[in-house]
Formats: structure tokens, C-alpha cells, sequence
């Protein structure tokens, strides 16, 4: 019984942060309906993201389709939708609708730039969100162009960690109120917010934001940065401490009266290139070797495919293999309700009668709409 057990989340189908919050809110126990259009695969777009949740299939375009959702609705505990603003409403679902219906509802907006603004109405994606919060600057060499940092940063964390985090708060103070609340969840906000550390530092003259690659954290200090080996593989260092930096002289094998002065920043370009060539004597394999497992906060860098197999991940069971895809196992880890992935991806429309049979639409509504192409129920 995983901590959220007895929660019921609808998931109006999209992709990126969306599903992703779902998803931990799935792996957590709570029960997570995906209502996807007929027609879709979830499959295709995303081997990941809807382990553990059931699917319906829906034309919310149709009014039977519409009906039918809001009588899920009746029973939910939370919903969430990433549409434009303004869509949603446009369908008959949402926020006034639904809550009309369902007071208690919790209904979360995911969206890029919030619902309201100047950009409300405009398209974008993660590099989009982190361009204007100062955190895709940031990211990249001297001299050189911003580097995105995949979209770890606007999605997954201003966006799917936000979600979750909104949802599990709302939830919690309706369990004492007894009514729900619309959640605003924008990325350009959830970016701003991580990028709280380096806009903080700036603030005080502890970052330099007119160029990228000249300060602590951004690959300029020698001690933090990664190396290529002899392999042409890369292994990384971050011994910002004193007693780690030390570590990392004794066992880098380099004159520690060169490397003494740690934070004299006019020196770090030279330091580098003097453990630049120092890591390329040795393989990948061979530093680790040496230097992993010590306080010199040493790692190789791995691939996607190496991850898994890296001794530390096998040995908390950080990936696991559900129908032959592999991903991360459910996180954070708890240890008297502990999390699960319940099964896997489920095709499109899997569960379209049953649930929509528990939520009490009729079985000749049900057979109505699955022949006029409203609904779609797949046989697995």
C-alpha cells in the first residue's frame, strides 16, 4: 500500500512534466486514470511515463464524451490537465465545471508560461521556459554558446516536481478544509525557483552572470569540472571542500605545492589544463580504480546504458525492468508504505469500460459511445 493509496488522479493524456508528475503520484499508491483520446498510443510516445496508470480512451470533442469524463470527475480526488489556457474550458472541463461538480476537486494546470500573462497564448518547450529564467545563460563554456541541458531543468523539475509538489500540498489541505483549489503550475515559475542558489549568489557578487564558464559551478573551477581519459570516455571531479580538494591532489598524483592555492580563481584555466593532461594518461576504468569510492568526489561519467550497470545503482535497485523497458525505480524511498510500479505502459483505451462502469455510466452508454467512435475500448 504505497502512501497515496485511496487517492484517485485523472490525467487529461499529454507528454513531458505532465505525465511525469502523474507518474510519481502513480508510483506512490494513488490510483492514476489516464483519459486519452481514441486512437492514441501512449506506448509509442513514451515507454515510461504511464507505468502504473489505467487507461481511457475519450473524445472530450463529443458531448457524450464530456458527460462521461465529468461522471469520473464525481470521484476524483485530483485532476490534471497541460492543455493552452483557456482549452480546457473550451471542452466543457474545466476548473468551474468540474468543481461545480466536485468541490473537493484539486485541479492542476500544467502549463509553460502560466495561465496568465503575455505569453499565455504562445507555444514553447523547456529551452523556452529556462531562456527566461537566466538558467540556459548559465549553462556552457567560455566563449561559447548556452548549452540546453536536455530538458531536465523546465520540464522534469520546473514542471513534473512542481506538479507533484502542488498536488500533494493541495491534497493535504483539503483533507482539513474540505475544498479543493486550482493550482497555476507554471515552468518559467518552477525554473525560477531552482535557479534560487545561482540568482542568490548573484545577487551578493558570488556569480558572475556576463559570462558562462568563469565561475564555481559552471565547469570554470579546475576541481569541478569533468576530464577526458585515455579511452576518450570522461570522468568528472566536484571537490569543493578543503579536505576533498586535498584528497583529490594526493591521489590525481599532481605537485600539491602547484595546486595549493585552491580558490585563487586567476589560476584555475591553468589547473585545468594541468589535470586535463594528468586524466588523459590513465583510462576511465583506471581512475576509478583509484580515485572512486575516496573523499575526492570522483565519478565516472557514464551513458544511459551504462548507468544501470554501475555497482552503486545495482546495489539500491535504482533501475528496475518492467515489460522488458528499463527505467528508474520508484523514488523517494519509504520505508512503511513503500512505492511500487503496478504494471507497465497499458494500450490505449485498456480499462475504457471498467472504469467508466465504476463511475457509474451505463453499459448501453458504454456500448453507445465505443460504436459512434466517442470512446474505445482496446482488448490487450
Amino acid at each position: 500500500m504505497g502512501a497515496l493509496s485511496g487517492f484517485r488522479i485523472i490525467e487529461l493524456a499529454g507528454i513531458g512534466p505532465a505525465p511525469m508528475g502523474c507518474m510519481m503520484l502513480a508510483d506512490m499508491g494513488a490510483e492514476v486514470i489516464r483519459v486519452e483520446r481514441p486512437g492514441g498510443n501512449a506506448l509509442y510516445l513514451d515507454p515510461v511515463s504511464a507505468r502504473g496508470k489505467k487507461s481511457v480512451s475519450l473524445n472530450l470533442k463529443a458531448k457524450a464524451g464530456v458527460d462521461a469524463f465529468l461522471q469520473l470527475v464525481d470521484s476524483a480526488d485530483v485532476l490534471v490537465e497541460a492543455y493552452r489556457p483557456g482549452v480546457a474550458e473550451k471542452l466543457g472541463v474545466g476548473p468551474d465545471a468540474c468543481r461545480k461538480r466536485n468541490p473537493k476537486l484539486v485541479y492542476a494546470r500544467m502549463t509553460g508560461w502560466g495561465q496568465e500573462g503575455p505569453l499565455a497564448q504562445t507555444p514553447g518547450h523547456d529551452i523556452n521556459y529556462i531562456a527566461l529564467t537566466g538558467a540556459l545563460h548559465a549553462v556552457g563554456r567560455r566563449g561559447e554558446k548556452p548549452v540546453p541541458p536536455l530538458n531536465l531543468v523546465g520540464d522534469m523539475g520546473g514542471g513534473g516536481m512542481l506538479l507533484v509538489n502542488g498536488v500533494l500540498a493541495a491534497l493535504l489541505e483539503a483533507q482539513g478544509s474540505g475544498e479543493g483549489q486550482v493550482l497555476d503550475v507554471a515552468m518559467i515559475d518552477g525554473t525560477a525557483q531552482l535557479m534560487w542558489m545561482t540568482q542568490g549568489m548573484q545577487q551578493i557578487g558570488a556569480w558572475d552572470d556576463t559570462e558562462r564558464g568563469v565561475n564555481l559551478l559552471d565547469g570554470c573551477a579546475h576541481f569541478y569540472d569533468t576530464y577526458e581519459t585515455a579511452d576518450g570516455k570522461y570522468i568528472c571531479v566536484g571537490a569543493i571542500e578543503s579536505q576533498f580538494y586535498a584528497k583529490l591532489v594526493e591521489l590525481a598524483g599532481v605537485d600539491p605545492e602547484l595546486f595549493k592555492d585552491q580558490h585563487d580563481s586567476a589560476r584555475w584555466p591553468e589547473l585545468t589544463e594541468r589535470l586535463a593532461e594528468v586524466f588523459l594518461s590513465k583510462t576511465r576504468d583506471q581512475w576509478c580504480e583509484i580515485m572512486e569510492g575516496s573523499e575526492a568526489c570522483f565519478s565516472p561519467v557514464l551513458t544511459l546504458s551504462e548507468a544501470p550497470d554501475h555497482p552503486a545503482n545495482r546495489m539500491r535497485s535504482s533501475y528496475i525492468q518492467v515489460d522488458g523497458i528499463t527505467q528508474h525505480a520508484p523514488a523517494p524511498r519509504f520505508s512503511r508504505t513503500p512505492s511500487e510500479v503496478k504494471h507497465g505502459v497499458r494500450p490505449a483505451g485498456a480499462d475504457t469500460t471498467a472504469v467508466l462502469a465504476a463511475a457509474g455510466v451505463s453499459s448501453n452508454d458504454i456500448a453507445g459511445m465505443i460504436d459512434a467512435g466517442v470512446a474505445a475500448q482496446t482488448n490487450e
